[in-house]
């Protein structure tokens, strides 16, 4: 039996409040030591002391003086784009990992079931978004059988589900999101689009994903799809297509015209999704946290796995 890895989480919001919540309940190898916040009076430090997990309100800079600093491995970060380039700096100088839950992109893209082994060995992996994860992996599933020449997509989230962090940060959600949707997903063009759903009661999260692509059939494209859900599903259970796969062809007779970017012939692929949250913070609508904190958790028990593990244990997890 091997020792767990100690990590802390940057942020007491609801990314990092449910990330620990998910670490306490599901993780067989990674330990929460501390939750930082700058809030004294935040939910997520006050249910942090409740679990016996050390807190500081101090932010990264009262977790470094703090004794628990030096057992401390692996660092998420669920705060802001800008805030992380500084975490990051304090981070890699004392040799740490970190599993960056912002928009911030400094270290590789990565979703797990698309390229989750690639990046193991990185100090800084970036989890590109919410929307990001509930979308690539099907942009990358189309990738897999054709050649796809235009991807966008549409993320859906309840209001009360995105919190301070999320809304200072919605340019770099669909910038960091697109760049993903091209170089994780591999599609030549990537648009996204995100959308504040103030609805009352609120909604569960939906996505949508709108493909063009040519080199492959209705049935090998949907294959695919259907077996990219599964793959998800593993560590989202509540990620699942709202209704089946839908297609359109365009010939040289009748083209789609896309503004900006000229004519296409070939076929569009219509993907409707929606990911309902475990709930172990946030109600179940809110399932934008669940597969952000689930596809960190996933990244961080890798790389744990690789770098920690690798001499103490023979098989991988």
């Amino acid at each position: 039996m091997v020792s767990k890895i100690k990590v802390a989480i940057i942020g007491s919001g609801n990314i990092g409040t449910d990330l620990m919540i998910k670490i306490k309940r599901r993780s067989e190898i990674l330990e929460v030591a501390a939750m930082v916040g700058i809030d004294p009076d935040s939910d997520g430090l006050a249910r942090a002391k409740r679990m016996g997990v050390e807190t500081t309100h101090a932010g990264l800079a009262g977790l470094t003086k703090l004794p628990i600093w030096s057992d401390i491995r692996i660092l998420f970060d669920a705060t802001s784009a800008g805030a992380h380039k500084r975490h990051n700096e304090i981070v890699q100088k004392a040799g740490k990992l970190m599993v960056d839950l912002t928009p911030a992109a400094i270290g590789p893209y990565v979703v797990p079931v698309v390229n989750g082994e690639a990046y193991i060995d990185a100090q800084n992996v970036n989890m590109v978004t919410c929307g990001g994860q509930a979308t690539i992996p099907i942009v990358a599933a189309v990738s897999s059988v054709a050649d796809v020449h235009y991807a966008e997509i549409v993320a859906s989230i309840a209001s009360k589900s995105a919190g301070p962090g999320t809304r200072a940060n919605i340019d770099e959600f669909t910038e960091t999101t697109s760049a993903g949707i091209e170089r994780v997903g591999g599609a030549a063009k990537g648009k996204a689009i995100i959308v504040l759903n103030p609805a009352e009661p609120p909604m569960i999260m939906r996505d949508t994903v709108f493909t063009l692509s040519s080199g492959a059939e209705p049935e090998q494209i949907e294959a695919a799809i259907e077996a990219m859900v599964e793959k998800v599903k593993a560590y989202v259970p509540g990620y699942r297509l709202k209704q089946k796969v839908q297609f359109e062809r365009f010939g040289s007779n009748s083209p789609l015209r896309i503004p900006g970017h000229g004519t296409f012939e070939g076929l569009k692929t219509s993907v409707f999704l929606e990911v309902e949250g475990a709930a172990h913070y946030l109600p179940a609508y809110a399932g934008n946290l669940d597969i952000m904190t689930s596809a960190g958790l996933a990244t961080a028990e890798k790389m744990a796995a690789r770098q920690f593990y690798r001499k103490q244990v023979s098989h991988d997890f």
